[in-house]
């Protein structure tokens, strides 16, 4: 799909030369946009077209129109909407402001006079204005970025729109996916804080899986925002409108004063003496001021990073559930340590007492074991059985007491 600076997007079918060869760009750069393969979120400015890759945003930008790789993704739609919306109606102003801003250049008069000797040479200079002018005008689809910016006009070049675009889709879209994951993941780490079960931890371990992949994604997009900021030249490189402005002025130019049949050889000479290297010169070592791009990529690389802030809280607040969760559990387990040392300590002591059952469980004669003959022996021997079961009973409990006390008093037990 093709989204001119002016006009209605258009579909147009274009292998990969007929592409290398529009935006003369290298097939490395093309393979960024390809959809089988997998490519982390670029920027990258050539000489004559930017390659873009953020999340599901893929395109190449030109100074004069924007190719777009077709896909089946809901999304591509409404990037594409809103690329034309914001293209045409900054066209539309656009227009206005240089009609207006041509109409007011026509009546301002200079306000020093030339001396009487350069009128010759000033008759030739406007000659060769008005030759380039007009050719400039109907080669170039889009106003003279240098002129807009002598009217004190803030206008932001076609490529520069659309690379605005291209990062509001990418940012509104991972702050959107923030923002549900936000809304799903708060919840459920509370309600697992309340309750721990196999289905809370399920939930939040899926939660954790995609926060670990929007994390990523975001991180990336950010470093290349990061990058591009440290990097002037790759911001200078992304001047298409400018670049092309500055070589059809150098080529207008070249052809004007080569035509002008009105300029003698002597003439021609005397001007190639006087400026040997001027437009060469201009073209070649011309630096673009990058502050348009460098506020254009600072403010989304502020919404991008308060993007990634908040998925680094979302991270801290699962971090701090898991140790909260942890500490519980420890709890728990130290608890059932502790029951596990009473019931130990219990079995040690009913052990005891199964010893003095058995001893007096032995079979030996003696007068204890002796039969009672009569009703006062017999009252004495119950008397015997039931000292001995309760004193036995009392011992273990006793003894569970005191090893009890002992381990509260040594720190063991709670």
């Amino acid at each position: 799909m093709v989204v001119p600076a002016s006009g209605p997007a258009r579909v147009e079918e274009a292998g990969k030369h007929a592409v290398m060869a529009r935006t003369g760009l290298p097939a490395r750069d093309l393979r960024v946009l390809d959809p089988l393969l997998s490519y982390p979120s670029t920027i990258l400015g050539r000489e004559r077209a930017i390659v873009v890759n953020l999340e599901r945003v893929k395109a190449l930008i030109t100074a004069t129109e924007v190719l777009l790789p077709n896909t089946k993704d809901p999304a591509f739609a409404r990037f594409v909407r809103d690329l034309q919306t914001r293209v045409l109606a900054s066209s539309s102003d656009q227009a206005a402001e240089f009609t207006d801003m041509e109409g007011e250049s026509s009546n301002v008069a200079s306000p020093f006079p030339l001396p009487s000797a350069s009128k010759g040479h000033e008759m030739e200079m406007t000659k060769k204005t008005t030759a380039v002018v007009p050719e400039m005008t109907s080669s170039s689809s889009m106003p003279n970025l240098a002129i807009a910016k002598d009217g004190n006009t803030n206008v932001l070049p076609f490529e520069f729109r659309a690379l605005e675009v291209c990062l509001e889709s990418a940012c509104r879209s991972l702050e959107d996916e923030t923002s549900t994951l936000e809304q799903e993941a708060y919840p459920a780490l509370d309600e697992l804080t309340s309750k721990i079960s196999t289905l809370n931890l399920e939930r939040v371990r899926q939660i954790k899986s995609r926060l670990v992949a929007i994390s990523g994604r975001v991180q990336k997009v950010r470093d290349e925002l990061e990058h591009l900021l440290d990097d002037e030249m790759d911001m200078a490189e992304m001047y298409l409108t400018e670049k092309l402005t500055q070589q059809e002025i150098s080529e207008a130019s070249s052809r004007a004063e080569v035509d002008d049949p009105s300029q003698t050889e002597e003439d021609r000479d005397e001007d190639y003496r006087s400026e040997p290297d001027g437009s060469n010169d201009s073209f070649i070592g011309y630096k673009p001021n990058i502050e348009e791009l460098e506020m254009l990529l600072e403010a989304y690389f502020v919404q991008i990073d308060g993007t990634l802030n908040k998925l680094s809280h979302l991270r801290e607040y699962v971090d701090d559930t898991e140790d909260y969760i942890n500490i519980m559990l420890d709890d728990k387990q130290n608890q059932l340590l502790q029951m596990g040392v009473m019931l130990s300590t219990a079995t040690v002591v009913i052990t005891a007492g199964v010893a003095v059952v058995g001893l007096f469980g032995m079979n030996i004669g003696i007068s204890l074991y002796a039969d009672p003959t009569t009703e006062e022996e017999t009252r004495a021997a119950n008397r015997k059985f039931w000292e001995t079961t309760f004193g036995t009973v009392a011992g273990c409990v006793i003894l569970y007491i005191i090893a009890m006390g002992w381990g509260k008093r040594s720190g063991l037990l709670q």
